[in-house]
């Protein structure tokens, strides 16, 4: 049995370590004794079994990297499902741009600034009728307001549900803002 004390906030352990052995803390008792309280810790000493602890690891390393082969996957997937603020500000001033910009915010957020050339449906109003003006075929971007919000994401989940091709903007308007780009009021 050893005694760890507590001293003006301080723990102490009184005991000693057998030579060529390792102590493992088993548990700690607070208790009274008399008119000072201390803490019992009781301790179980095996011979050289004591585990050793890993060196630091880095949370970057810690986990192995993906094969080439995996990750190329893996990044060509998310680029099939987003593009970002950048990609679509270039393809605005293409002429025969292969997408519609979907703004799926509110009427009111709408108004307050927008994107260029964006057309305004919020996604809890994204259904076949609202869609009748464009070709099955069409590829729909939704944006929102950025990262906090969701609301590109139900657009997308929605588009898709409809069997309409769909990507995600991320970043949204905040990003959009971010990139040093203009919105239209």
């Amino acid at each position: 049995m050893f005694r760890v004390r507590c001293k003006d906030g301080h723990f102490t352990v009184a005991g000693m370590c057998l030579p060529g052995h390792d102590r493992i803390l088993t548990h700690i008792v607070l208790s009274a004794d008399g008119a000072k309280p201390h803490f019992q810790a009781k301790w179980r000493v095996e011979d050289n079994n004591m585990p050793t602890l890993p060196t630091p690891i880095s949370p970057v390393t810690a986990i192995p990297t993906a094969a080439p082969r995996d990750a190329q996957a893996h990044f060509e997937a998310l680029l099939s499902f987003e593009t970002d603020c950048w990609d679509v500000h270039v393809e605005l001033s293409n002429p025969e741009r292969g997408f519609v910009l979907l703004d799926v915010r509110s009427p009111e957020s709408f108004a307050a600034g927008h994107l260029p050339e964006a057309v305004n449906l919020p996604h809890g109003r994204i259904n076949e009728r609202n869609l009748g003006a464009y070709s099955p075929e069409t590829l729909f971007v939704v944006y929102c307001n950025g990262p906090h919000c969701n609301g590109a994401d139900r657009a997308a989940a929605c588009l898709a549900r409809l069997g309409r091709p769909v990507k995600k903007m991320i970043g949204g308007i905040e990003g959009w803002k971010d990139e040093g780009f203009d919105l239209v009021r």
